[in-house]
């Protein structure tokens, strides 16, 4: 069975704002390796909006730095799910698009054969974790404190409780935990 991923990039108090976080060559390898290990990505429409309005124009103008390029290449060819209400069509390479997200088609691509599966979104990240879904939780706590934004957990309904398993400090001041949920 495929491992389900939440792993996604949140500031010390808690939001997710791609523009607010360090993306230095360390934490773009952190996300390479991550990448080379999944086969297909999961995201709501403004994430995958966001990915898709600049990472392929990096793939076919590199900037030169290569922990950079390489994880353009990486997330332009993986398999990638939008789920979205208001989208009419994806664009990017390797993109479906699905209207919205059931349990039973989750652990159908879990049962699939093939690597990891990753959602970078915090909708989503929500909705599944409150599907129970989840199999793992890679948070990457960066050192910046926002006071407002979008907050990771926003609408979560039930108590999930988690058991540290690793974390991964970065130069910058970044630490990765990851968690996986513990049964209640």
């Amino acid at each position: 069975m495929r491992k389900l991923i939440a792993a996604i990039n949140m500031t010390l108090d808690g939001f997710c704002d791609h523009t607010s976080m360090i993306a230095d060559d360390e934490i773009h390898q952190h996300y390479n390796e991550l990448l080379s290990n999944a086969g297909t990505l999961i995201y709501g429409r403004i994430t995958y909006q966001l990915m898709e309005s600049y990472w392929p124009s990096v793939v076919k103008n590199p900037t030169g730095n290569k922990p950079t390029d390489e994880f353009a290449v990486l997330i332009d060819n993986i398999s990638k799910i939008v789920f979205s209400r208001t989208l009419k069509n994806v664009d990017w390479k390797n993109t479906k698009l699905k209207k919205e997200v059931i349990k039973e088609d989750i652990l159908e691509l879990k049962q699939q054969a093939g690597k990891n599966i990753l959602v970078g979104s915090p909708s989503l990240i929500v909705a599944l974790m409150q599907l129970d879904l989840i199999d793992e939780y890679q948070l990457s706590v960066q050192p910046t404190v926002l006071g407002n934004g979008l907050p990771l957990f926003k609408n979560g309904k039930d108590r999930v409780d988690l058991k540290l398993l690793k974390t991964k400090t970065f130069g910058c001041g970044a630490v990765t935990l990851y968690y996986e949920p513990t049964k209640r």
